[in-house]
């Protein structure tokens, strides 16, 4: 294994793509004395936006737990940054732009996990004839919908560099059979219309990427034990996985020794000729476990109930605001609702005053104008994200108030 491999490939200044990679739409203010590299400021725009908080009451894949050890999407997020930023050190490549990235990766991921992003997917594809994925609506929360406070505390849009941008809108999709390598060209990253469509545009994105992948396969495993939804006859199985590749002892499999000896593995194959790869060996043991996960416990007949409430959850919050739509006089309307529904009342009438641009009076929003109420399609459009940016609790909460009497 050698050290450092990629130094000259990575995101670091005098690199070919420097100047696109640290690109931002709008100039960024400076703060005196700032000490932060360009993606370091995007590290802590991401750290806190609200989007980033509310990843701890977001499922992974164990819904609303009650469990204090059960991953969630916001452990999920520090699993990646952590595999993402050994190997980006061992290689040589830029760790802070793989935090970011890695950070930033799931702040646009649906309540209930992909159940909620699969009932979100229906309602685009019907009522706007657009797509939904995870990825790209990350991409829309981080360039439109989360914002901060400026040194004049004037709320702003993230405005983070094209390449953490590009790392999170390029983050899903399937590894590479061989290896993956970052693309050439510069895109306009809403021309990506589906995860895996093409791989990302730097070598941190890449390896965020397939962290992205390391960082779930071994815990996913280690909360279904922890939750004992495996049958005996099933953990023999993944037991011997680890044998007919000889890479374990029947007796220590664990989530830590997973990710170790992947990252490990991943480190001494990948260069930048062949590049971000596993040995053959270790490609078909990340298949194997992708495949008994998909198997034992993603498609798990415990699951399923669940999957029907968060749906009935995710519907009813948005048939219930859909009655409300009046064009211009929405607002009006949903007032009608707040004795009724005074959260749901509360919440999304500010999430529509802040996005569409209704009483600016004071000056304190200079965010993105996203909707227009004349136009019933932008209202679904804000009831879509405003749904896509709950945590699991708060839509919990909403769907209790909607059907208490």
């Amino acid at each position: 294994m050698q050290r450092g491999l990629f130094q000259e490939a990575g995101a670091h200044p005098g690199n070919l793509k420097w100047e696109q990679s640290i690109f931002r739409v709008q100039p960024m203010y400076a703060k005196l004395n700032d000490i932060r590299s360009e993606f370091a400021r995007d590290y802590t725009r991401i750290l806190h936006s609200t989007a980033y908080r509310r990843l701890k009451h977001k499922t992974q894949v164990f819904f609303a737990t009650r469990h204090d050890h059960i991953c969630t999407r916001i452990e999920h997020v520090s699993h990646v940054a952590s595999v993402s930023y050994t190997i980006a050190n061992y290689l040589g490549l830029n760790t802070e732009l793989t935090n970011a990235i890695a950070m930033g990766h799931d702040l646009g991921h649906a309540p209930f996990g992909h159940t909620g992003e699969e009932f979100l997917k229906e309602i685009v594809q019907k009522e706007l004839g657009k797509t939904f994925w995870h990825e790209r609506n990350s991409l829309r929360f981080v360039d439109y919908c989360e914002t901060l406070p400026d040194n004049e505390g004037i709320e702003r849009n993230l405005n983070l560099t094209y390449a953490v941008r590009d790392g999170i809108v390029c983050h899903c999709g399937e590894v590479d059979e061989i290896s993956i390598s970052p693309r050439s060209q510069v895109l306009d990253l809403y021309e990506i219309e589906k995860a895996g469509q093409c791989p990302p545009f730097t070598w941190e994105g890449c390896v965020v990427k397939i962290s992205d992948k390391i960082s779930y396969l071994g815990r996913d495993i280690e909360d279904a034990l922890l939750l004992k939804i495996l049958t005996d006859s099933e953990i023999r199985e993944f037991v011997k996985i680890g044998r007919e590749f000889g890479v374990f002892k029947a007796n220590e499999i664990t989530n830590t020794l997973l990710m170790h000896d992947f990252i490990v593995d991943l480190c001494a194959t990948s260069s930048p000729d062949k590049g971000i790869a596993f040995s053959p060996k270790y490609l078909k043991l990340i298949n194997a476990l992708k495949a008994f996960n998909y198997q034992y416990i993603y498609r798990h007949e415990r699951l399923n109930n669940y999957k029907r409430y968060a749906r009935l959850v995710i519907e009813s919050i948005y048939q219930t605001l859909l009655k409300g739509y009046h064009g211009l006089a929405t607002l009006a309307e949903l007032e009608r609702y707040r004795t009724i529904y005074p959260q749901l009342v509360q919440s999304f009438t500010e999430w529509l005053k802040k996005y569409a641009g209704i009483d600016r009076r004071e000056l304190k929003y200079q965010n993105a104008v996203l909707y227009c109420l004349e136009d019933r399609q932008d209202y679904i459009q804000a009831i879509v994200d405003y749904i896509s940016g709950m945590s699991d609790s708060f839509a919990i909460k909403i769907f209790n108030e909607i059907t208490t009497f």
